[in-house]
């Protein structure tokens, strides 16, 4: 079995990897972070125009189908420029939302809007600090009418439609809302990474379309999850690649004692961690899409393998490339802190890693019954 991307994939893979580093870089990102605006308009615009958001949408919904392995080289670079976008937002979660439970004139409505990047989608299941269950979600449903609180809801401020999870009397269920109703206030909150946009979201007896049959959310969620993980890991990937280029470069240019500070065996061996750690998540996230691409039934216990081994890798990489810089790593003025925060929003934008750790454990033991 052959897990290596191909010609034409590495091809995009560079094609990416060149425009992020004009349009997205490390001075751009900085730009969001000491600014105002909730995300970088000119590089959105761009990924618009390569065609970016309609990767994975087919042809008949006005995207340009061409599947989810490319769609995880893009990720992967993306989490190596930190883009400060609404892309995972749109198109992680709110399009695979619609293309996994959507009627096919539900695909018609709202997926040409996110593969021409006129709407922008989301998806608003947490409350608060607690892992997502049909128990911890309060949010209503009644006679199509929504109302609660959502929080935090990744770009839930700059978003058109959100994928709404709330209780009706069937159980569990996703609704698909327009935010700009008068029954909707969004407020923008803080977050650990400014760089990415979050919003808590109130519903006041908000019309919601249903999404998918009444009472089945949460199985449609366990699937869009499952196919966000892997993306998300290509991005955990990405940016622990990112970080160790970082220390590794820096150790190399920076002497102490008459020598390169790579040269010292404490260095070497953060270094070496910071190595092993990403390339065993490398190859955890080409399980994962090889996965995702062919719907496979091993997709539940690829996803949350990646997931876990993606999130540790981008923990260890940014962590220890701080303790790299010495005590300037700490400070503003270097990228260092940059990684760190992306890291840690990261590993709880599904649910945090005790969550996933405890699918995996259930999915093996399910496997192997």
């Amino acid at each position: 079995m052959n897990f290596e991307f191909s010609e034409e994939q590495n091809m995009l893979r560079d094609q990416a990897r060149s425009f992020l580093a004009d349009k997205c870089s490390l001075r751009n990102v900085r730009e969001i972070l000491d600014g105002d605006a909730p995300f970088d308009a000119e590089a959105w615009r761009g990924m618009i125009e390569l065609g970016w958001t309609g990767t994975a949408i087919p042809e008949e919904y006005g995207g340009i189908g061409m599947g989810y392995l490319e769609l995880c080289v893009i990720a992967e670079e993306l989490g190596r420029s930190l883009a400060p976008t609404p892309f995972s937002s749109s198109v992680y979660l709110f399009a695979e939302a619609i293309l996994t439970a959507g009627s096919e004139e539900q695909k018609k409505q709202y997926l040409p809007g996110i593969a021409t990047g006129a709407t922008i989608g989301t998806l608003a299941v947490f409350e608060g600090p607690h892992a997502p269950s049909p128990k911890n979600i309060k949010a209503k449903a009644a006679n199509g009418l929504l109302s609660g609180e959502k929080m935090p809801v990744p770009d839930g401020d700059v978003a058109d439609f959100a994928v709404v999870a709330a209780n009706s009397d069937a159980g569990l269920s996703l609704y698909i809302v327009d935010l700009s109703d008068d029954s909707v206030t969004a407020q923008s909150i803080k977050t650990l990474d400014p760089t990415r946009s979050h919003a808590k979201i109130n519903l006041s007896e908000t019309p919601g379309e249903l999404l998918g049959n009444e009472g089945d959310g949460w199985n449609i969620l366990g699937q869009v999850f499952n196919a966000a993980a892997v993306l998300f890991a290509f991005e955990q990937v990405g940016g622990a690649q990112a970080a160790l280029d970082m220390g590794k470069e820096y150790a190399m240019t920076r002497f102490a004692f008459g020598r390169p500070i790579a040269t010292f065996q404490a260095i070497k061996h953060k270094l070496v961690d910071m190595y092993v750690a990403t390339e065993l998540a490398r190859s955890n996230c080409y399980y994962g899409a090889w996965a995702l691409d062919t719907h496979s039934t091993e997709l539940p216990i690829a996803a949350a393998t990646c997931r876990i081994s993606a999130t540790d890798a981008y923990h260890e990489s940014s962590k220890e490339n701080i303790q790299i810089h010495g005590g300037m790593g700490f400070t503003w003025e270097f990228d260092c802190h940059l990684f760190y925060r992306r890291s840690k929003l990261l590993s709880v934008n599904l649910g945090g890693e005790p969550r996933w750790k405890d699918m995996l454990i259930s999915r093996l033991e399910q496997a192997s019954a």
